[in-house]
């Protein structure tokens, strides 16, 4: 019998969704470097996805988003391709339930009668002291009571100094501004971060989730793979798209004032295929 004589060819709906990848991949004469510089994602992690290894990336999150971008980039329905990856992914993520605790608890220790005992006559002891200190002047030394003291001091013509007010702290000042809003309209993968490079917010945000940019953020920008997919508002006024969703933008400024001189008056068409769209490198989306 020849060399694969005898092989059972598996049918894709029997495969996982790494090894379609993978076949779709070799039937296009394609290496993993060639598909990593096509879709920007590091070729460990496509090894990963390929061979079913997810402990191997960040989250299940980017699971879903390499293995979408990894479909398109070689010709493979990616709504399914979606829905087995997250059906292994939660096979794999499954949590184990914890094991019920079989060790004997020891009985709770109860103290000894004698220090029951010692505890109740140390307790009589202060409330005795307690009660010479504050009935009587035994424990004081003879202390000049305080209406005494006021009468000689009257009588010396020393003039009592008024106990100072408590200095009462000003309300602290509002933070107002205009408020900026991102919503999803469809699952979206977005990055906001400041002028010094600090992130704010990195997910993939799903439809009708919304994030409201910081009003003391400074110089708030954002990096979307799909800015078609996120409505933007200013105090709930919608303001033009940030692209049209032909490729990824970066380093659009999100703040209010960046945005409405980004606008200048432009109908939300024209900004949606104007020059605000930069490319980048694709990052997960959805």
């Amino acid at each position: 019998m020849g060399e694969g004589e005898g092989a059972v060819e598996r049918s894709p709906a029997a495969m996982k969704a790494g090894e379609r990848l993978r076949q779709a991949r070799e039937a296009q004469g394609l290496d993993l470097a060639e598909v990593a510089a096509r879709t920007r994602i590091p070729q460990r992690h496509l090894e990963a996805i390929e061979t079913s290894n997810f402990s191997q990336l960040p989250s299940t999150t980017y699971a879903m988003g390499f293995g979408r971008s990894y479909a398109r980039a070689v010709g493979v329905d990616e709504v399914a391709l979606a829905r087995d990856l997250r059906h292994e992914l939660d096979v794999s993520y499954q949590r184990r339930e914890p094991k019920p605790d079989l060790q004997p608890h020891a009985p709770p220790r109860l103290p000894s009668r004698g220090l029951a005992n010692g505890g109740l006559i140390a307790g009589a002891v202060i409330l005795v002291l307690l009660a010479l200190w504050f009935g009587t002047s035994l424990l004081r030394g003879g202390d000049t009571p305080p209406a005494q003291q006021a009468t000689a001091e009257s009588e010396l013509g020393v003039m009592p100094v008024p106990a100072a007010s408590p200095a009462v702290a000003a309300p602290a000042a509002p933070v107002t501004g205009s408020q900026v809003t991102l919503t999803a309209t469809d699952e979206v993968w977005v990055r906001v971060y400041d002028a010094a490079g600090k992130t704010l917010m990195q997910k993939t945000m799903s439809a009708g989730e919304r994030y409201d940019v910081p009003l003391d953020a400074s110089g708030p920008m954002i990096n979307v793979g799909r800015p078609d997919k996120l409505a933007v508002t200013i105090n709930g006024s919608s303001v033009a798209p940030l692209g049209s969703g032909a490729r990824p933008i970066k380093d659009i400024g999100v703040s209010a004032q960046a945005l409405r001189a980004r606008d200048g008056g432009a109908t939300p068409a024209a900004a949606a295929a104007g020059t605000g769209d930069a490319t980048v490198p694709a990052a997960p989306q959805g």
